[in-house]
């Protein structure tokens, strides 16, 4: 296949470029926020949520390659943001970001990246460098964005080098809350927004934040939850001294082996004294670590809202959102953990139940945001648990 990437002579145009660690050289149109940010390259084939992608932290670290080729035509607005803390350092797109066609359009994303210090590329062919990652993984670069088009490219190609990359890299910590507080939102609805937590007593779910995801919490409440989150590092006594019936382990960026080194001693012991727990994505890998289980890193990962998974209870198949490029190694899952769902794509470990004790997780995201809906179900089997 032909290299999708060149290093020919910076085009007239040429006011953004990635380069890869390889030396190759992607120019592009720079928009969005003027600077250079380094990350891992991979790819995203949701065709709505661009929003909510660029704000999900577990892409902290990473440069998100939209395969659809219309990103920003509905624009950006407030009520999509997944989170206020580092999601994805930069995107790359195909075509230029249009003037935004969208009744809840409040501004255009060119400027909401700006506002979030995001930096857009246009102009690459993503069908070509999504192949390219398919092929040899997702490859650590930098992204910069000037408008006149100065870029000392050997220094940008100097700084991807030396980027260690994610794998052996905490990231939790760094998207993490920093405290924790009771959460107040509820689901959104169209014309009035997000509505408020009830007040009424519920099952109190303690959700422990490695980077996660505002819908989740939503989920939660709208399944009948009352919700506290706590950040990544809070210790087994503070946890069990705010009296959960449960607790929820939130998704997050990095590697799972490196945030396990003080998230899966806490969790080993909430499994020991039965407290319910339920896992996504980082959450999911964290639960699996604490039951002995490994995980790796993938070849390319899965990013998208179009992932088929296998229910192995009954052979249901759930179209799923995903995110992750770590997995549970399911050839390592020991004696008394249960895989429950398994990926379509590629055969990879979607979900675990620790026999014995009420512990679950499922590697993708159930509270989509973007994508489908189908797995709604394991917030209310969760909290249908803490009764």
């Amino acid at each position: 296949m032909a290299d999708p990437a060149s290093s020919h002579a910076q085009p007239k145009e040429g006011t953004g470029v990635l380069v890869l660690a390889d030396g190759t050289v992607l120019w592009g149109k720079g928009f969005g926020h003027i600077g250079s940010a380094v990350g891992e390259v991979c790819f995203n084939t949701a065709m709505t949520g661009y929003q909510e992608v660029m704000t999900d932290p577990s892409y902290a670290g990473q440069i998100v390659t939209f395969t659809f080729p219309h990103i920003g035509n509905v624009g950006a607005n407030a009520e999509d943001v997944e989170s206020n803390v580092e999601g994805a350092v930069g995107c790359i797109v195909r075509e230029d970001p249009t003037v935004p066609s969208n009744f809840r359009a409040e501004r255009g994303f060119e400027d909401w990246l700006k506002g979030h210090l995001k930096i857009g590329l246009a102009g690459i062919d993503t069908r070509a460098l999504t192949r390219r990652i398919r092929l040899n993984g997702a490859p650590n670069a930098v992204i910069a964005h000037e408008p006149h088009g100065r870029f000392n490219i050997p220094a940008l190609l100097k700084r991807a080098k030396e980027w260690p990359g994610l794998e052996g890299m905490d990231l939790a910590q760094r998207v993490s809350r920093e405290k924790h507080h009771g959460w107040e939102g509820g689901p959104w609805m169209l014309g009035t927004g997000y509505g408020r937590a009830p007040r009424e007593a519920r099952p109190h779910v303690v959700a422990v934040d490695y980077g996660s995801k505002d819908n989740i919490f939503r989920n939660l409440v709208k399944a009948g939850a009352r919700v506290t989150v706590v950040p990544a590092k809070t210790s087994l006594d503070a946890i069990l001294a705010l009296k959960p019936d449960g607790v929820f382990l939130s998704n997050g960026p990095g590697d799972p082996a490196a945030t396990g080194e003080y998230a899966v001693p806490t969790i080993k012991a909430l499994m020991d004294r039965d407290v319910p727990i339920f896992g996504i994505c980082l959450g999911h890998q964290m639960l699996g670590l604490a039951a002995g289980a490994k995980t790796a890193k993938m070849h390319q990962g899965h990013r998208g809202a179009n992932h088929p998974v296998k229910r192995l209870s009954d052979g249901v198949v759930e179209i799923t959102s995903m995110n992750h490029g770590f997995a549970v190694d399911n050839a390592t899952l020991p004696e008394g953990v249960e895989e429950t769902h398994v990926s379509l794509f590629d055969g990879s470990n979607c979900g675990i139940s620790i026999k014995g004790r009420r512990a679950f997780g499922v590697q993708y995201h159930p509270e989509a945001s973007p994508g489908p809906q189908d797995s709604f179900y394991l917030f209310e089997k969760f909290v249908g648990m803490l009764g």
